[in-house]
């Protein structure tokens, strides 16, 4: 889902809608969400297209997908990079499978009925029914923090779930617990204190994120697991469940390793493929993501990141703990290859219209055709450099810095080149055909 915040900070997605009648008033509350996203499932007998409604945003209706899962050989121990001259992160055993180029992605399930979806090695034990999640014990929560976000461009906050690496504060999450933030708090479930986190990196292809906390030090960090993973294994599902502030701990088995699902689109984003993912059936919810996978030892083998809902048994995907870290570790070195980013984006403050838009044909065949050469601003956010460089809606922007711009995407790629910080010159044409420089200074935007 593209969120008013994701427009601002890349200009050739769609403006946001009007703003709801909550939405209006200064008082009014902001909408809570907790982080979980979909994903269309075939189940081994039937597929469904399922839609509903998490903390009150509703969902569209999935497409219904295939999954597959094939469990791997035995898992290698191996020793992953160091974070740096402050710590060093945990060992974990090397990628089940597909070995640690195998990297998954995001999303929530929506299983069938609560048969194994796909084909390949999975266990057939999966019960009729599912314990529920319980308050998690000491033991379990250790490491596991509570993570909550203000989606300052969108009025709305959301919550997840995060693991410490480090006793200096380095927390992974997925990218979709802490993405479109503005301000993100990590709290300590043991202790219930309060970091202001910051957003060292993100992965959101293959939906990780490395955060580190302001101030911190002497904390108690998770234990990655040293023996692998294997279908039929006991495991426990950390989380803070629904958002709701208290660590829970949701039983079940693994069901397949190395599984792999296909996301279904939501809003303006695209479907995606998870590779590479843990299958377990566990009582999981939104607001788990980010939360630790426990074997039998209270050992890590993974990271919550998709679960089903609505459904008697719960089929959930976990990232294999050996792929999250070695994105970490990317992150650490400063390697922004293979989908990584660092830091923040900067931001102009602008939402830009469609490229292109439908042309009817004879015969009610339909095309895309061009629109106006240049970028059309749809919608300018209050308080940003886009405003204060004097652009409102129906603006075109034609140039940055010299450059020219053709379209919305190479706007936004060019944009793509700076810094927080940085200042430009733009060149635009205003509804009444003349032609209009000012300069912006990019901020600070949201979390990608």
């Amino acid at each position: 889902m593209n969120t008013p915040e994701e427009n601002a900070m890349n200009p050739d997605l769609q403006p946001p809608a009007e703003p709801t009648e909550t939405e209006v008033f200064a008082d009014a509350a902001p909408r809570r969400r907790s982080r979980l996203r979909r994903v269309g499932v075939v189940a081994a007998v039937s597929a469904l297209a399922l839609g509903g409604v998490v903390a009150g945003v509703s969902a569209r209706d999935t497409d219904a997908v295939a999954t597959t899962s094939a469990e791997s050989a035995a898992l290698e121990a191996d020793a992953s990079a160091g974070l740096g001259d402050a710590a060093a992160l945990p060992e974990a055993p090397s990628a089940p499978g597909g070995g640690s180029g195998a990297l998954p992605y995001r999303g929530e399930t929506w299983p069938g009925d609560g048969s194994t979806a796909g084909g390949g090695a999975s266990s057939d034990a999966t019960a009729a029914t599912q314990e529920a999640a319980t308050s998690a014990g000491d033991d379990e929560s250790t490491g596991v923090v509570l993570i909550d976000t203000v989606l300052g461009y969108d009025d709305a906050e959301a919550a997840g779930t995060g693991m410490i690496l480090t006793s200096d504060g380095l927390v992974l999450t997925n990218n979709h617990v802490i993405e479109d933030s503005t301000e993100i708090t990590v709290t300590l479930a043991d202790t219930g204190e309060t970091y202001s986190a910051t957003v060292i990196g993100v992965d959101d292809a293959d939906d990780v994120a490395l955060l580190q906390l302001d101030g911190a030090s002497g904390l108690t960090t998770v234990t990655m697991d040293d023996d692998g993973v294997t279908v039929g294994d006991d495991v426990t599902a950390v989380g803070n469940a629904e958002g709701g502030g208290v660590l829970m701990a949701a039983d079940g088995s693994v069901t397949g390793v190395d599984s792999s699902v296909t996301t279904s689109a939501e809003f303006t984003t695209a479907s995606e493929t998870l590779d590479g993912m843990i299958e377990f059936s566990a009582d999981v919810v939104a607001g788990d993501s980010g939360g630790a996978l426990l074997d039998d030892e209270g050992e890590v083998i993974g990271m919550t990141t998709a679960a089903s809902t609505g459904t008697a048994i719960t089929t959930a995907f976990a990232i294999p703990i050996e792929d999250a870290l070695a994105i970490v570790a990317q992150i650490q070195a400063g390697d922004e290859s293979d989908g990584v980013t660092l830091g923040y984006p900067a931001m102009l403050g602008v939402a830009i219209a469609s490229d292109q838009q439908v042309a009817l044909l004879p015969g009610g065949r339909s095309s895309q055709v061009a629109t106006t050469e240049g970028a059309q601003v749809e919608y300018v956010y209050d308080g940003t450099p886009a405003a204060a460089a004097g652009l409102v809606a129906g603006d075109t922007i034609t140039a940055v810095d010299g450059t020219t711009v053709a379209s919305g995407s190479e706007l936004a790629s060019l944009l793509d080149g700076y810094e927080p910080g940085d200042s430009v010159t733009l060149t635009w044409i205003d509804a009444t055909g003349a032609t209009q420089t000012g300069t912006a200074t990019l901020i600070q935007g949201p979390a990608l």
